[in-house]
């Protein structure tokens, strides 16, 4: 099953088949991400998916006459045509592309929770192009296992907010991913928060979050 965020990697087949679907002005960016064996990123699954298919971007870093505005290529792949696929990239692993000021607390982060990163960062660490731009965020994925791991973590990453521009979501055994910050800033029984997962955006309370990390 894919997640929001995996890494998917095609097969020739898989590339080939993406560049007949895609626009001509695509092709170009299709062909140089088979060339360099970079991999796409799950999305949200289009309403229109048939069985036995993923949703794919590929995230384009911006242009020099974009400001700063980056694009996306979205594909449809069969589960066939996956080569291979990993989780989103681990902080720890990704921090190496960032600017120098942001590495020290991004060290002291990653050593303090497991987090995963997707975004700008990520595709930079990937890609080794310039995605990065001085206003970029740093997009964390947080997979807590239990309430404790939960507190603790958003504990810490609102302490590294404070010297680092983080941004992300926390995901849930379920794969319902809701932002951080909304997390935080919802308050009271019964609070909702907007749920994001494979397939839907919806609004979920809280308390039935919470309840998916007891029954995890």
């Amino acid at each position: 099953m894919f997640s929001r965020h995996d890494l998917v990697w095609l097969t020739d087949a898989g590339w080939d088949a993406a560049r007949r679907r895609a626009l001509p002005g695509q092709h170009a960016a299709i062909e140089q991400w088979q060339r360099q064996d970079w991999p796409a990123v799950v999305r949200r699954a289009d309403a229109t998916l048939s069985p036995g298919q993923v949703s794919l971007g590929i995230p384009l870093p911006p242009s020099p006459s974009s400001d700063g505005v980056k694009g996306r290529i979205a594909l449809h792949a069969l589960d066939g045509d996956v080569a291979r696929r990993t989780a989103p990239l681990a902080l720890a692993d990704a921090a190496r592309a960032a600017p120098e000021r942001w590495r020290q607390a991004l060290a002291s982060l990653a050593f303090g929770v497991p987090l995963h990163v997707y975004g700008s960062l990520a595709m930079q660490a990937i890609t080794g192009q310039p995605y990065l731009r001085a206003a970029s965020d740093i997009d964390l994925l947080f997979f807590p296992t239990d309430a404790q791991a939960l507190r603790a973590g958003l504990a810490l990453i609102e302490q590294h907010a404070a010297v680092l521009p983080l941004d992300g979501e926390i995901v849930f055994p379920s794969g319902a991913a809701v932002a951080w910050k909304e997390w935080i800033g919802a308050a009271g029984n019964g609070a909702r928060v907007l749920v994001k997962d494979a397939g839907a955006v919806r609004l979920a309370t809280i308390d039935h979050l919470l309840a998916t990390l007891e029954a995890a």
